[in-house]
């Protein structure tokens, strides 16, 4: 994969413009390896056991012979793009200007298995709202970065990339652009690097807003007996909840790495898998909440990035950093949370505890991908959390 015409190195601290091409080379690689793809023979057991054969087949098909990257790759070179080097680390982001002189600067953090791509029905309400019925007072300058080890912020250039790092660097991109203070969105691993921000630099900050938050309770002897039947539902959900994806990428990421560089069909199953558990209802396909061409175009992201296996390792430094597992005092700076009642397992009792939550909408629509699913849902959210802070 190229970039423009200026490639920069890892310890280049510019500011350069950015864009996609992906080489009709990587492009007939991927063509030949879907065509000489290789399945095992399985029964027909629906979901239970993991992505259907079935299924798996006529996605790969579509992906092969209809889907088009061209397409997508040119309006995507379409939002103003671009890479600097943060502590050694290519950092890879949008940079959307609003129309509106008084527009706050808004940083949009995505998770796994999303990318930038999560944010793009949402970039033009949120950034110019005139246009799409708005008001000019909710504009926002938008940062959408790359998180380190994903899309086009690889190749990681060291371990040790917890969300705490990546907070730094992200505060570091926000000084690099001359923001001073901003507010926070991020799902999903945005949700743990987002407060992180608040902690480091909570003077920086005007507010923070999280989807598919986690929260855990302390253990404390009763403290479940005040939960809601809802609340209960929930932390039953987190109980139950099927973790074998994060099993694998926090303890053999890159073992895990090798099948899914290595195969396209590999890649293709293993997100798609998520796309289904995490969106829409549970008896709907993924295509039900996300269209298919958006999905595919973020599974091709990841392929062409070659970043499955460097994506995967936040789940590692995740699980292996100490810090992590430190009670944390409850961060300074106001919090707004949206939840997703039919896929989260937020609890606000418990989410009081570490965050200052100023917020909080309990949302029947929508899943875990919250900004693809129901972004006009999202947009609104935000707005009203952001409106009165600052």
């Amino acid at each position: 994969m190229t970039i423009a015409n200026n490639e920069p190195t890892m310890n280049d601290e510019q500011i350069r413009r950015f864009r996609i091409d992906v080489t009709q080379e990587e492009l007939d690689d991927l063509k030949e390896r879907l065509d000489r793809s290789r399945y095992p023979e399985l029964p027909d057991t629906g979901w239970d056991r993991g992505v259907p054969l079935s299924y798996l087949k006529e996605l790969k098909e579509y992906w092969q012979h209809e889907y088009d990257w061209r397409e997508h790759e040119s309006r995507l070179n379409q939002y103003p793009q671009y890479i600097t080097a943060i502590n050694g680390q290519n950092i890879h982001f949008l940079h959307i200007l609003s129309p509106e002189p008084g527009a706050k600067p808004l940083m949009l953090i995505h998770g796994w298995p999303g990318s930038f791509i999560e944010f793009l029905d949402v970039i033009g309400p949120l950034s110019n709202p005139s246009s799409y019925g708005g008001q000019a007072g909710d504009a926002y300058h938008l940062i959408i970065p790359s998180i380190p080890g994903f899309g086009f912020s690889a190749p990681l250039n060291e371990p040790g990339w917890t969300p705490a790092r990546m907070a730094e660097a992200f505060l570091q991109l926000m000084d690099r652009l001359g923001y001073e203070r901003f507010g926070v969105q991020g799902g999903d691993s945005g949700a743990f690097i987002a407060p992180e921000m608040g902690r480091q630099a909570p003077e920086r900050l005007i507010g923070i807003h999280l989807n598919a938050l986690l929260t855990f309770p302390s253990g404390e002897e009763g403290e479940l007996d005040a939960l809601t039947e809802e609340e209960r539902q929930r932390a039953a959900r987190m109980e139950g909840f099927n973790d074998g994806y994060l099993q694998i990428q926090s303890k053999s990421p890159y073992t895990l790495a090798y099948s899914l560089h290595d195969s396209p069909v590999g890649q293709l199953a293993w997100i798609a898998e998520i796309f289904k558990k995490w969106t829409g209802a549970e008896e709907s396909l993924p295509e039900a909440s996300i269209d298919r061409d958006r999905m595919l175009t973020n599974i091709s992201l990841y392929w062409f990035s070659g970043t499955a296996g460097s994506s995967a390792q936040i789940y590692y430094e995740s699980m292996n950093d100490p810090m992590a597992w430190v009670p944390k005092e409850r961060g300074p700076v106001p919090t707004g949370v949206l939840v997703s009642t039919a896929h989260d397992t937020a609890v606000r009792r418990f989410a009081e505890r570490e965050h200052s939550i100023a917020h909080w909408t309990e949302a029947s629509e929508g899943g875990h991908f919250f900004a693809m699913e129901q972004p006009i849902r999202f947009v609104e959210d935000v707005r009203q959390f952001f409106r009165h802070l600052g």
